[in-house]
């Protein structure tokens, strides 16, 4: 373990994410009208999603937690699978086969495995876990049936419900949406059945396994180990420690490159793992941990020191010279220059924008939905192309993603009678006047709720649910964090940018249309920093404005962009152009509609109530524009954020 494996030992060779040599776990396939409509599934881990594609179009994908409020909702995503058909028009016996993101039999027999290896020390986790499984995870299958025939009223015949491997649900969510006929696949996370790291050739519909890497060693794995030790939360704040990184030096990763994961030059890894406690325990790390590291984990919620800033940083510059060597010895294996992401790791921006900055790839796709949610989408792609959906849209030099904007929308209708019901003060205005309201109302430094159109698919807010400001007011980032989202005041915030005018704000060389992507703020826009910051460090970074845009400028001076086209979002679009016309700036703060532990709204009910509760200025719900000071009074709860779980 720790070494390359073939592929073909994990599956055979892949067409449209099933084996040639052998059919995927589940029922018998039944072959549908080229491709016929397929439901992806993902869940029972966290993230749980649900996606629709018919003939490899894809029609609807959206996360649970968006419909049950809680975050990172790992059940059966009954709620979003039910979406999915009603936007598509289908019931559930009308579907050719619902495809499940990863094989449960197969996990179980890794999950047995690494208990019975680490055995009498992993018996307190055993014991724990194995109820779990024995009651329902390891009949994941029979499971989904059982929902499937819930949803239908009891219609019968179901369709099949067939498992796909975890990576191969990721591989073809990474490639399968991409604009590219042809490009290597590069799959990096902390655990599926057994692979953590994947390499694919993606050709056509064809996606071919070349190696992978198994748990227990896995670079997903050590970010957490080292999100929990910095006192986050394991799969929730690693996108935390991500943005901790800048405020510190990376001195511990000479030590982290000799003590804990041993790096070969093709990118291939062995963890020591007599320094982690994930295997066997109930925790990421334990004593070996501290006393590599000068003590015991920050406490959650207590205060950053320079341990944690530093930590921060040093985890982050292994894992990108990690995935960067991945991401070559892919390209070199495929003989490819354009290059597909996906899995949780492929979620850091920053190393992202290394690939491109340092030259590994010409091209670079990044699946929005990069996590386990990704993953319902990808099997429900994977399935239709095996079943002869055609792949398309590569041909036009698209992808098949929509904007990512997949989830359910509210027309002018249901919003006027949700804004009468709630007896709430609104206009209606044509988009001409919408917009240039909205960017007058942005520029005197007023911050936006707003929401637009159909919800975004994944983690990031895209200019559909989405809070805006202006960047260019020094104070909009710590107002934003403190008295909006109610999060960490080192949060940085991601800039939304007109596509044609990014090359004139930030260092880019290509669109980033999905926010995956960190570059540098251009160096027209940026700013000196006087004598008087020499001495400064850690949060006390965040004093120095560092552009002409500091709200959205992170003290390294990086932003993790967005850029916007009319194609992908017209209103976004036209909302920063008016914008860009009014202030001669093409750029606003977006950041994601909710507070801190809070799904992202979906319903204009859900934008009202955040609105409200929070220091939003205006609220736009499609034509209707909302003012703070013109709603009636509300009742509100003082602990309404006690209810609210930390993230």
């Amino acid at each position: 373990m720790g070494t390359w494996r073939d592929g073909r030992r994990f599956g055979g060779r892949w067409t449209g994410g099933r084996p040639v040599d052998g059919r995927p776990t589940g029922d018998p396939g039944r072959e549908g009208p080229s491709g016929g409509p397929v439901l992806g599934i993902s869940a029972y881990y966290h993230d749980s999603a649900a996606a629709l594609v018919r003939d490899g179009v894809v029609l609807a994908a959206a996360q649970e937690e968006r419909f049950s409020r809680r975050r990172h909702d790992p059940s059966f995503p009954e709620q979003a699978a039910a979406y999915c058909l009603r936007e598509a028009g289908l019931r559930p016996d009308e579907l050719s086969a619902v495809a499940f993101y990863e094989d449960p039999a197969l996990k179980f027999r890794r999950v047995m495995a690494t208990w019975l290896a680490t055995a009498p020390h992993g018996f307190p986790v055993f014991r724990r876990a194995f109820p779990q499984w024995a009651g329902g995870k390891r009949h994941a299958l029979d499971d989904v049936r059982t929902r499937l025939r819930a949803l239908s009223g009891g219609t019968e015949p179901l369709p099949p419900v067939v498992a796909h491997r975890h990576h191969a649900s990721h591989a073809a969510s990474a490639f399968l949406p991409s604009p590219y006929l042809s490009a290597a696949v590069l799959c990096v996370d902390g655990v599926g059945e057994w692979a953590t790291t994947t390499l694919w050739h993606g050709r056509g519909t064809e996606l071919l396994p070349l190696a992978e890497l198994r748990f227990p060693h896995s670079l997903g794995l050590l970010y957490s180990a080292f999100t929990y030790f910095c006192g986050f939360k394991v799969d929730s704040g690693e996108y935390k420690l991500m943005g901790l990184a800048p405020y510190g030096t990376p001195r511990w990763a000479p030590l982290i490159r000799e003590r804990l994961i041993d790096i070969k030059p093709d990118g291939s890894f062995r963890l020591d793992l007599r320094r982690f406690a994930f295997p066997y325990g109930l925790t990421m790390t334990g004593r070996a941990f501290e006393e590599l590291f000068g003590g015991p984990r920050r406490t959650p919620e207590g205060p950053l020191t320079q341990r944690e800033f530093d930590l921060a940083a040093s985890v982050q510059a292994v894992t990108e010279e990690v995935v960067a060597r991945l991401a070559r010895t892919a390209l070199e294996r495929t003989g490819e220059r354009r290059l597909c992401l996906a899995g949780g790791v492929a979620l850091n921006c920053v190393a992202n924008g290394r690939l491109l900055d340092d030259g590994v790839c010409d091209e670079l796709w990044v699946q929005p939905a990069a996590g386990d949610a990704g993953g319902a989408l990808g099997a429900a792609l994977a399935e239709s192309h095996a079943r002869g959906a055609p792949r398309t849209h590569p041909r036009h030099g698209t992808d098949a993603m929509a904007g990512a904007l997949l989830g359910p929308g509210y027309d002018a209708g249901e919003i006027a009678e949700f804004l009468e019901r709630a007896g709430c003060a609104a206009v209606r205005l044509p988009e001409r006047e919408l917009v240039a309201r909205v960017a007058a109302e942005l520029a005197e430094g007023k911050v936006v709720g707003w929401f637009q159109g159909r919800m975004e698919f994944g983690p990031r807010a895209l200019g559909n649910r989405s809070i805006l400001a202006d960047p260019r007011d020094p104070g909009t980032q710590s107002t934003l964090n403190l008295k909006t989202k109610f999060r960490e005041s080192f949060r940085p915030f991601a800039p939304a940018v007109l596509a044609k005018d990014a090359k004139d704000w930030f260092d880019l060389t290509g669109e980033s249309p999905y926010m995956l992507l960190t570059a540098r703020v251009a160096a027209a826009r940026r700013r000196a920093c006087g004598p008087e910051t020499a001495g400064l460090t850690g949060l006390d970074l965040l004093r120095v404005p560092r552009s002409t845009i500091p709200a959205v400028t992170h003290v390294d001076g990086s932003a993790r962009v967005q850029t916007v086209t009319a194609e992908h979002n017209a209103r976004f679009h036209a909302l920063l152009t008016a914008f860009r016309d009014r202030t001669g700036c093409p750029v606003l703060v977006n950041t994601s509609f909710n507070v801190r532990g809070e799904p992202i709204v979906r319903t204009p009910a859900e934008a009202y109530t955040c609105f409200m509760r929070t220091h939003i200025d205006l609220l736009v719900l499609g034509d209707f524009v909302l003012n703070k000071h013109d709603q009636p009074k509300r009742q509100e709860e003082d602990n309404w954020r006690a209810d609210i779980p930390t993230d």
